[in-house]
């Protein structure tokens, strides 16, 4: 019944799902971008329900206080505290490595507003997990959500971004102008 209605959802809004889920690979990670507004968040919980896909994701800490923290667990919500450093990669890696089965959905911006490069982060779990990322656009102007085939990290980061920033390239967000502007002195 959840499917059903968050496919309804999906296609009243007009947005279409292509590409790889990654439905048969058992630890991943979602790259998600751009994020530029609220409304990505609802766009991932309803493509979570119509595909389904069991993912989780990581949001700032404050969004999991009170009166709606449990609803954001229960969708599947992991806090980070972003005011400190807390070792997230070597954090996340360890739940990879601990789990048979996991995923994450990751913004690779860190945050809703314009930024010049991507956080690393997401590219460094993959890597000392062994895991593969899977590119997902949020394309608000072709009304389209594609996900690519699965990418595994070669451990050259430079070389690694460049593909990714391609993959992304021209990519609409709600609001474009918060869309990351990569630089090639910033990779």
């Amino acid at each position: 019944m959840i499917r059903f209605i968050c496919r309804a959802l999906l296609k009243l809004w007009g947005f279409r799902y292509t590409g790889n889920f990654g439905t048969d690979i058992p630890k991943k990670i979602f790259v998600v971008y751009p994020h530029t507004s609220n409304w990505d968040f609802p766009l991932g919980i309803l493509l979570k329900g119509a595909i389904p896909l069991d993912v989780n994701y990581v949001g700032k800490d404050s969004l999991f206080r009170w009166p709606w923290g449990w609803l954001f667990r229960w969708l599947g919500g992991i806090p980070v505290d972003r005011s400190r450093s807390t070792n997230f990669v070597d954090t996340m890696t360890a739940l990879f490595g601990k789990y048979d089965r996991l995923a994450f959905a990751i913004a690779p911006e860190g945050t809703r507003k314009r930024v010049r490069k991507f956080k690393s982060g997401f590219y460094y779990i993959a890597l000392k997990a062994g895991i593969p990322l899977i590119l997902v656009k949020f394309d608000f102007g072709k009304k389209e959500v594609h996900f690519s085939e699965p990418f595994m990290p070669s451990g050259d980061y430079a070389a690694d971004l460049r593909q990714i920033i391609e993959y992304f390239r021209g990519t609409q967000g709600i609001h474009p102008e918060l869309a990351c502007q990569w630089e090639d002195e910033n990779i």
